[in-house]
């Protein structure tokens, strides 16, 4: 590991993260508990709320994406105005970007057009197999671009977007490239106006559904973004035709919404479908662009069943899709015809008696019927190769126990390239699995805790941007197609060092750590900030920062720990700062994560009161001075440990608390809950509508009034019984106008308002 203390303090690792915890072998992921890595710095200046949500305080740098050029990498930066406009081209082997040359010089022939248009939006895409041309998004513009000579591009307007789109819009833009005339070119585009979906080629536009309405939705992402669905368009691979998701909402009720801003307030109405209410049903449909014809999916089952994880076929013949009943314990992989409809195939099922959430569609294998499927049915989340109809597993590295993350196939087809937790679950490593022989191995170990790759299957470097504890950001690329000793990883080609942001403010000693539960015997990992000036001596008061939920994992190996300055800050402020990762969190396995089924609440609370008694046990924490902070699931988390477990916590801030899981979504909340009439016990003891009357010390409620997702309903109704119980202990405070999370300059009075509530109450 490369030495880069000069920049963080103190370093506590001079070999790579991952030995430190040895070689897992048990689900419950057990290691000695203790100190396993900490951070902190000494600089002049004292850190302010205002700085500890500057953007010009965490890590930044070039932005880099998918290059087909085996020798190089690309990259641009991003809403930087010194470095402007320009488009820079790196060889890895040569180091550091300081070598690398502009090889799109401005975005000349469109500047002024752009100025007009808007910022573009995110970065320019290469087509996938060529480096001379690609597309983006400007305003409400969709531009293709195309290398000149010389090395300058030439962008050229190709279709204009609806000034009166909603802003997801421009997130449902699909594009469909093809090669042809041995270029690839992008030419059709589809989009969403006015709930229709309309498809271009540049030179016409064709509208191809007519009856989208409030309540039937188009073109977007459909059960309300669960099982990784993030989109509704998806062009076949030969660009000749369209599938997209059909979504009838009528059946669910619609749900009251207004704005202050207009004299009387204006109501609007949503559809939320509550736990076990009734769903929408979703359809597919298949544009062909040839025939102007379309046709819908036979998908035969319950009106609201999940069509989860669309995924063309090579030849474009057919959609596969992992189709998931409502009660989400059975998921069946089924093959249909794009030219008729009709079902070709019920690959396999996979059932589990808890429940089953695919997020990630079949990988082909080229033009062949195999394909590479991710699955948990082994306790992990692995990879399987299914040839007609045989399925077999891949080997992964020692020490590899959960991927993260496929990044896709080599050109050749013969290398997987993949990243995964490395010996815990707060680190990642890079690693290649070789299908044909069925071999893997490491590529880099020390990724730390949440790496982001660019990876494209004709360029043999994977470019990483990673962080641990003891380093701070960096920019690597990593050749996957050489072989390696797994004693002795070639070192990867260093692209980029972020210089420290926060070099100059006093930061206190972060610390990951784990403890192990006093009575089930797992272990739990957890991060502490420190105040600068920490003396063992002193009692301080402590604040812990909790979610709890499924799919997050607050303590990684990362920068700050995978925490934020605003934790820092409130350790400079004299606090103990304290995050512990409870059972249901992500990437410990799949029983580490489904233990909390249908009692959502209920074993959180006792992983998270065993970091709590740890706590307490410090000799440097005042027992007496604890409280606890959350928002979304974590809301629901301070609520619960404030009242069903009253005392144990001073104070409380809970932000968009879920109360009463009945009034929540049914497709998150029956995955975990089941439905209310089958699970009655579970909703009801994890109702915190009876445990209002518990609260002891200060709780601050806080919501959006405007929130789609907790609705504001939700903490109302604990405020009403609060009322009734007579129980003045309940603060409460209203964002007008946001929706889920507090976002833009509001954040900061936000984060005022939470901090202040501690140094008044606790």
């Amino acid at each position: 590991m490369r030495v880069i203390n000069k920049y963080l303090g103190l370093c506590l690792l001079s070999a790579p993260f991952a030995p430190l915890f040895g070689q897992m072998s048990t689900p419950n992921w057990k290691i000695k508990a203790g100190i396993t890595a900490f951070m902190e710095q000494k600089g002049s200046k004292d850190l302010t709320i205002e700085d500890a949500f500057n953007p010009k305080n965490y890590p930044s740098g070039p932005f880099f994406t998918s290059y087909p050029s085996p020798k190089f990498v690309v990259y641009q930066y991003l809403r930087n105005k010194d470095k402007g406009n320009h488009i820079y081209r790196a060889n890895p082997e040569m180091g550091e970007l300081k070598n690398s040359e502009e090889i799109l010089v401005h975005f000349d022939s469109v500047q002024a057009t752009m100025k007009s248009y808007g910022e573009t939006v995110g970065f320019l895409s290469f087509n996938f197999d060529t480096e001379e041309s690609g597309w983006f998004v400007a305003g409400d513009r969709v531009f293709n671009f195309f290398l000149r000579s010389g090395g300058r591009f030439q962008a050229i307007p190709m279709l204009k977007l609806s000034k009166d789109r909603v802003a997801e819009e421009i997130s449902t833009t699909d594009q469909a490239c093809m090669f042809e005339n041995g270029k690839t070119t992008c030419r059709m585009a589809a989009f969403v106006e006015n709930h229709n979906i309309f498809v271009s080629d540049y030179e016409k536009t064709t509208q191809i559904t007519f009856d989208g309405t409030e309540g039937i939705v188009y073109g977007q992402s459909v059960h309300r973004n669960e099982f990784g669905i993030n989109k509704g368009l998806f062009w076949s691979p030969n660009a000749h035709k369209l599938a997209f998701y059909r979504m009838d909402e009528r059946r669910v009720t619609k749900y009251p919404m207004f704005s202050i801003n207009e004299r009387p307030a204006k109501p609007t109405e949503i559809r939320y479908p509550m736990a076990g209410d009734s769903s929408h049903t979703v359809t597919i449909g298949i544009y062909d662009s040839y025939l102007a014809k379309t046709v819908y999916l036979k998908t035969d089952g319950e009106y609201d069943q999940y069509l989860t994880n669309i995924t063309w076929s090579p030849d474009s013949e057919s959609i596969f899709i992992a189709r998931v009943n409502r009660n989400q314990n059975k998921m069946e992989l089924l093959e249909y015809s794009s030219v008729t409809g009709e079902l070709i195939k019920t690959h396999f099922t996979e059932i589990h008696s808890k429940y089953i959430e695919p997020e990630n569609g079949p990988i082909f294998l080229g033009s062949s019927n195999k394909f590479i499927w991710q699955s948990e049915s082994d306790g992990y989340n692995r990879l399987y190769l299914y040839d007609k109809g045989k399925s077999s597993k891949f080997n992964l590295p020692v020490g590899i126990y959960e991927i993260t993350e496929v990044l896709g196939l080599s050109a050749d087809e013969k290398s997987l390239i993949c990243v995964g937790t490395y010996g815990t679950a707060l680190n990642r490593a890079l690693f290649s699995i070789d299908m044909v022989k069925n071999k893997s191995q490491l590529l880099k170990t020390n990724l730390g805790g949440t790496p982001v790759s660019v990876f494209n299957k004709f360029n043999p470097f994977v470019v990483i941007t990673t962080s641990s504890i003891t380093s701070n950001r960096e920019i690597i690329a990593v050749n996957w197609s050489q072989k390696f000793n797994a004693k002795t990883l070639e070192t990867p080609a260093l692209l980029f060092e972020n210089k420290n942001p926060i070099s100059d403010f006093k930061i206190g000693k972060i610390e990951l750590s784990s403890i192990e539960h006093p009575s089930d015997n797992v272990t739990l990992f957890t991060r502490t900030f420190y105040p600068p000036d920490f003396d063992i001596n002193k009692k301080y008061p402590a604040v812990v920062y909790v979610y709890g939920g499924p799919h997050a994992q607050m303590v990684t190996n990362s920068w700050l720990g995978g925490g934020n300055l605003w934790m820092a800050y409130m350790a400079a402020k004299g606090y103990i700062v304290f995050t512990l990762d409870n059972r249901g969190s992500s990437h410990r396995g799949l029983e580490f994560e489904n233990a909390v089924h249908r009692q959502l609440g209920t074993l959180e609370m006792s992983d998270q009161l065993a970091g709590l008694n740890w706590l307490k046990s410090q000799s440097f924490v005042d027992s007496s001075r604890i409280g606890v902070h959350g928002w979304s699931f974590g809301g629901f988390m301070t609520t619960s440990l404030m009242t069903r477990e009253a005392g144990k916590y001073k104070v409380g801030v809970a932000g968009g608390p879920v109360i009463d899981w009945k009034y929540y979504e049914i497709m998150y909340t029956e995955r975990y809950m089941d439905r209310p009439e089958e699970n009655p016990t579970g909703y009801e003891t994890n109702n915190l509508m009876n445990h209002a009357g518990k609260l002891k010390g200060r709780l601050l409620q806080i919501h959006g009034a405007d929130d789609d997702v907790v609705v504001w309903q939700h903490s109302m109704m604990f405020v009403k019984k609060s009322v009734e119980l007579s129980n003045p202990n309940l603060d409460y405070f209203v964002y007008p106008g946001h929706k889920h999370n507090v976002s833009g300059r509001d954040r900061i009075h936000l984060y005022k308002k939470v901090s202040q509530y501690f140094f008044d109450h606790l």
